[in-house]
């Protein structure tokens, strides 16, 4: 299985982990920690010297109550991030729902969107379909972040993130969006709650009939917190727990902020699994003209 982005043929034969770059002020975990462009810089250097395979940089919180930003004060934080990223050698993605800064950030050379609202924008999907090759992340989340967790009434959460899934995947295909380019992500934290999140977790093996790659991201959420009693700074070991259960579900590519712990759990989990296991330890992210890394 294969995700196919703008300059990289992400190989899927093992896991791979998308550092969580962060330049909000007001994120729930790290807010402020990456809030000028030369911190966020050096955190996105950080995370490739612990092994992330992916960057994903936001400049928006999706907190719950989280206030929305104006596209030109979301830009002005991510812009210079992105085009020191983009020279890095990894793929690199815009984590926004607005159609403008997907838009300005394809157009800076960015690999992948990975959108919370699945592309549901005014003119989101007509940006994506217009590129001939980016990636695209669709979510599931009801809502917005200000209203999200009032939307948490379904008669069968797993069922309704499948179908909504499936109906955004079919709408970017039927707009042109190859299926290659295409992952999908559950929505671990949007618009569900605790007992939901678990539920989804437990059954995240249905979505794979859906045809297309997972990509999750458990980590430091709150639904931890109320499972163990953490605060969100002491939620790594709940947080590689909750990446190691979503990885036998089917996941594919495990969206983190402690990147280096996660990546020393996946090297144990890869040596238990034993000889059979299908990921393999050299598989390349591929530049798309075929060249390896």
């Amino acid at each position: 299985m294969q995700w196919q982005t703008s300059r990289f043929t992400i190989e899927l034969d093992r896991p791979r982990v998308m550092g969580i770059v962060n330049t909000t002020p007001d994120s729930f975990s790290d807010g402020g920690q990456h809030a000028d462009a030369a911190t966020a810089i050096a955190h996105c250097e950080r995370l490739l010297k612990e092994g992330a395979d992916i960057l994903d940089i936001g400049g928006e919180s999706s907190r719950p109550g989280a206030p929305r930003l104006s596209d030109e004060d979301e830009w002005a934080r991510v812009a210079p991030v992105l085009k020191a990223a983009i020279g890095m050698g990894v793929p690199v993605s815009i984590d926004t729902c607005k159609t403008t800064l997907m838009q300005r950030a394809l157009d800076l050379g960015v690999d992948i969107v990975n959108d919370i609202q699945a592309l549901r924008a005014d003119g989101a999907i007509e940006v994506l379909a217009q590129h001939p090759s980016a990636g695209v992340c669709l979510m599931h989340m009801r809502g917005e972040p200000g209203t999200m967790q009032q939307l948490t009434d379904y008669d069968d959460v797993a069922q309704a993130v499948s179908d909504f899934l499936a109906d955004r995947a079919a709408a970017c295909v039927t707009a042109g969006i190859a299926a290659a380019r295409i992952t999908l992500d559950p929505g671990y934290g949007f618009a569900k709650t605790v007992e939901q999140n678990f539920e989804l977790l437990r059954r995240q093996g249905e979505l794979l009939g859906l045809g297309y790659p997972l990509l999750v991201g458990w980590s430091r959420k709150s639904s931890l917190g109320v499972i163990t009693g953490r605060p969100v700074d002491e939620r790594m070991p709940a947080s590689i727990s909750a990446a190691l259960a979503a990885l036998a579900h089917g996941a594919r590519v495990l969206r983190v902020h402690d990147v280096a712990a996660t990546v020393d759990a996946l090297k144990v989990w890869q040596v238990a699994a034993g000889p059979g296991f299908a990921f393999s330890e050299n598989a390349a992210i591929s530049h798309s003209g075929g060249c390896s890394q």
